[in-house]
């Protein structure tokens, strides 16, 4: 097996673990080893065409209520008639549909009016949670430019809330929206030097690390989580994950061994099982 086929077949244990560990309802999509990720120069999805998918498995009755709401957005010509339009769809699609695309977008867009600090930052986290898990380039794209604007509205009212900066630099790192990913990584670097026990920093820098095949820089960031959050399985996987990527076996094994001690689920144990027998060959 070569290093690319090597890499693809690892790339996506972590997601594929956090599903089992963690009890996220909605599987992500595979994440892309970076070579592969890099090939992909900013892709785009547009709302619209996921709003259709969206309604594709909607009834006729679900389908009368969803365009009842969606009209009385148009027609509302008070602030707060709109906002409630936008909410009463944002838990349409979360509450009745299970659907995460239209409601964070929905629910995106009533914050936008709101204009408050909280709600544009609750929403921005929607995005920028999913877009942690989210493997493909495109739906990146797409959820962290759903945050950026949120973000960026949000730091307009307070300019010195690190952790919307942090967020704001995850779109640019993590989001495939620009193609000079430093814009993000700077102001996120020098939160994270300034107070090195800022974990929420060290992790985006971890994940850049990680995303474009730095993986000694990412080792170097999760360890530091790990030493202050030594429970932490996910950083643990990640940790196993970057060492396997870059070819340390007996360190990538360590961490396997590391998450497998303290998991029951059966599928979880299978994967890293696996995975730790493959490495030992």
């Amino acid at each position: 097996m070569n290093r690319k086929q090597v890499i693809l077949a690892i790339s996506g244990l972590l997601l594929v673990l956090v599903l089992f560990l963690f009890g996220n309802t909605i599987p992500p999509k595979k994440e892309m080893p970076p070579a592969m990720a890099a090939a992909n120069t900013k892709p785009t999805i547009q709302f619209k065409d996921l709003l259709v998918k969206a309604k594709q498995r909607l009834t006729p009755e679900q389908s009368g209520r969803v365009l009842s709401m969606e009209n009385s957005v148009s027609r509302g010509d008070v602030k707060q008639q709109q906002i409630n339009a936008y909410k009463q769809l944002a838990s349409f699609w979360k509450d009745t549909m299970h659907l995460f695309e239209p409601y964070a977008y929905y629910n995106g867009e009533a914050s936008k009016l709101e204009s408050s600090e909280k709600s544009l930052t609750f929403a921005a986290q929607q995005f920028l949670e999913r877009l942690l898990i989210e493997g493909d380039p495109a739906m990146q794209n797409w959820l962290a430019s759903n945050a950026k604007v949120l973000l960026e509205q949000a730091l307009q009212i307070n300019p010195a809330n690190d952790s919307s900066k942090i967020g704001l630099g995850a779109c640019y790192i993590l989001g495939n929206i620009s193609d000079n990913p430093m814009q993000g990584i700077l102001p996120v670097r020098e939160i994270a030097q300034t107070n090195p026990h800022n974990m929420y920093a060290q992790y985006i820098l971890a994940l850049g690390g990680k995303k474009s095949g730095q993986f000694d820089k990412a080792i170097e960031r999760f360890l530091i989580i790990s030493n202050a959050e030594p429970n932490n399985l996910e950083i643990s996987l990640h940790l196993a994950e970057c060492y396997d990527m870059k070819g340390d076996k007996p360190n990538a094994i360590k961490w396997y061994t590391k998450v497998k001690g303290k998991v029951k689920n059966p599928g979880a144990l299978k994967e890293l099982t696996d995975r730790i027998n493959i490495l030992k060959q």
